[in-house]
């Protein structure tokens, strides 16, 4: 499965994982949770407790209006999430393209 991952501090990176639970808990560092917050079908998958042990702080989400809503803590991937597939698949060349762009920068947090 090809994927986007994003850590802080750091440009995205295109990386292959064989898309078992414990491949994705691995890039993350721990239990893995789902968030849908893109209108295409692209997965953002990162660390469900990354807040609660103080993973640092890396992108932020932003709502239409740009405007802050969350911010993910710790390293996270983006992946293909098809609405008729029940587990999660590699993204396009054209979502990495897209997503590297997004996510080109890192934020830093004050």
């Amino acid at each position: 499965m090809k994927i986007l991952v994003v850590e802080p501090l750091e440009a995205p990176a295109v990386k292959e994982i064989d898309g078992s639970l414990e491949a994705m808990q691995k890039e993350v560092g721990g239990y893995i949770q789902a968030l849908f917050p893109f209108e295409e079908p692209v997965a953002l998958i990162c660390n469900e407790e990354g807040k609660l042990h103080g993973l640092p702080l890396n992108r932020t989400l932003r709502d239409d209006n740009g405007e802050i809503y969350d911010i993910v803590c710790g390293t996270f991937f983006l992946c293909s999430a098809p609405p008729e597939e029940e587990n999660f698949g590699s993204l396009s060349d054209e979502q990495i393209e897209h997503f590297t762009g997004m996510y080109r920068n890192p934020e830093v947090f004050l």
